[in-house]
């Protein structure tokens, strides 16, 4: 469950090639400085002659406004080197830019976090004046969050998210490991969204959908608690040292095992059995765990000692 709240052709060698260039230009490049154009240092031309301005700008929607942060411009030769990829001439942070091109045609990337688009472009040496190319990404942003079922927040640094781009019957990895509150960049589109509390079986899933020219926040419920295991020789007392720990699931699964005094974890909500070592001595008890609510569960030395005639413990 969760709250949603939004603000308002042939040339696959080509595009293999240009796939190939753009994972190469992902490493940043050496520094300028701070009075360089971004686009001065051109590594190799397509045509002689004399060079033309060209303008880009980039929009979130078609009748947005040009964007003036958080681009990442890539310019490539259109025809392949002698390993297949397209090289880049220059690249730049920020909004919209102006250089100078010589004549001759070119790939032109702008991404903007994970949302991008290509073109390709051709500069005439016969005409004059400059050359404007504007591109829209038809990208939005979305913000991501959880609470408990008692709408009690959880805790930031136990909680992530991945986002999987929904393709019909395929879905696909587009970020993993995200923090909450950060703002992803992404292009508009539907996206399921993975919720993990803690490192075992606690998630909490939601399919969204990105708007153009928006940001969604999209708050997860997590339907889990925080568990605390204690072996005692009476209730209340002090947990026993040197005790090895189990947690099995409903379906007798392991969830985790541990060698602690006061093993905590977090478990969605659900039956569970905890089997605790001591000694050679085992025991063993069956827990519910409810959403929201912190749970100790106790074994008692004198009542959960685990029944193991028709078993061998090693």
């Amino acid at each position: 469950m969760y709250l949603i709240r939004a603000y308002r052709h042939p040339l696959i060698p080509l595009m293999a090639a240009l796939i190939g260039a753009l994972m190469l230009s992902a490493f940043p490049a050496a520094a300028q400085s701070a009075s360089d154009d971004p686009f001065s240092v051109m590594r190799g031309t397509q045509e002689p002659g004399a060079k033309r301005t060209v303008s880009f700008e980039a929009r979130l929607t078609e009748d947005g406004e040009p964007m003036r942060d958080g681009l990442t411009w890539r310019v490539f030769k259109s025809t392949p080197d002698s390993n297949g990829r397209l090289e880049l001439v220059a690249s730049a942070e920020g909004g919209s830019k102006t250089i100078d091109l010589p004549p001759g045609d070119y790939f032109v990337n702008c991404a903007f976090g994970r949302a991008s688009t290509t073109r390709k472009i051709q500069i005439l040496q016969t005409d004059n004046g400059p050359v404007d190319v504007a591109l829209v990404l038809q990208a939005g942003g979305l913000v991501l969050d959880a609470t408990l079922s008692d709408d009690t927040p959880a805790n930031p640094d136990l909680l992530k998210f991945s986002v999987f781009e929904d393709r019909g019957e395929q879905r696909e990895l587009v970020i993993d490991n995200v923090r909450p509150g950060t703002v992803l960049r992404l292009r508009e589109g539907i996206y399921e969204v993975v919720s993990s509390y803690g490192k075992l079986n606690a998630e909490a899933r939601a399919r969204l959908r990105v708007r153009a020219g928006q940001i969604t926040e999209a708050t997860l419920k997590q339907h889990a608690s925080v568990v605390t295991l204690t072996l005692a020789a009476e209730k209340g007392g002090e947990a026993l040292a040197d005790t090895s720990w189990t947690v099995l699931g409903a379906s007798g699964d392991i969830l985790t095992e541990s060698r602690s005094a006061y093993p905590s974890m977090i478990l969605a909500e659900g039956e569970y059995t905890a089997i605790a070592r001591n000694k050679d001595t085992v025991y063993e008890k069956n827990f519910t765990v409810a959403p929201g609510r912190p749970a100790q569960v106790e074994l008692l030395l004198n009542e959960d000692k685990a029944d193991l005639s028709d078993e061998i413990v090693d």
